[in-house]
């Protein structure tokens, strides 16, 4: 089953190649992976789609901790979290077929982002499904590129994943986050 591990880091060079060489060794693979600085420019967060079943995500979840510039990991639940991606897409879109592009568009709530005579590029964002779905509309017109990010994710409600608020939590220990 698909699951999804947020995972906090210090922001240094050769972090994510640590992470992802202990994947690699393990014989896991990664189905998507976003990076980017958190709220603290010093922490970046890495977002992990993998498939796995429980027992391997604990193995893994431990095996990160072991790992020095780990701050934090989290597995995210599909109800307790939600995930977005972006895409974008340049579609061929000669005049005869451009309104019926922007129709679909439209429809998806995607945004055109470049125009050429002959292309459109179209920005998307939403769940892997709504991607799927309009890529598969826009077969048809002919997908010249596309690009898309992986899922990033976030827990629903008041749960927040920094440091910041770990530390400011009475009996909060950094080592018990850790096990």
């Amino acid at each position: 089953m698909l699951q999804r591990l947020a995972v906090l880091v210090e922001n240094r060079a050769g972090v994510l190649n640590r992470v992802t060489s202990l994947f690699a060794r393990r014989g896991y693979n990664i189905e998507s992976l976003a990076v980017g600085i958190t709220e603290d420019p010093v922490i970046s967060r890495i977002t992990i789609t993998l498939e796995s079943d429980n027992e391997q995500i604990r193995q893994i979840i431990r095996q990160l901790h072991k790992l020095p510039d780990i701050l934090m990991v989290r597995q995210l639940q599909p109800e307790e979290s939600f995930s977005r991606e972006l895409v974008f897409i340049k579609v061929h879109a000669e005049a005869a077929t451009r309104t019926q592009v922007l129709q679909i568009v439209d429809i998806f709530r995607g945004h055109i982002i470049d125009v050429s005579s002959s292309t459109l590029t179209i920005e998307l964002s939403g769940k892997e499904d709504k991607i799927d779905a309009l890529q598969h509309l826009l077969e048809p017109f002919k997908i010249l590129e596309m690009v898309r990010t992986g899922p990033i994710a976030i827990e629903r409600g008041q749960r927040v994943m920094n440091l910041t608020s770990l530390e400011q939590s009475s009996g909060y220990n950094m080592e018990e986050e850790k096990t």
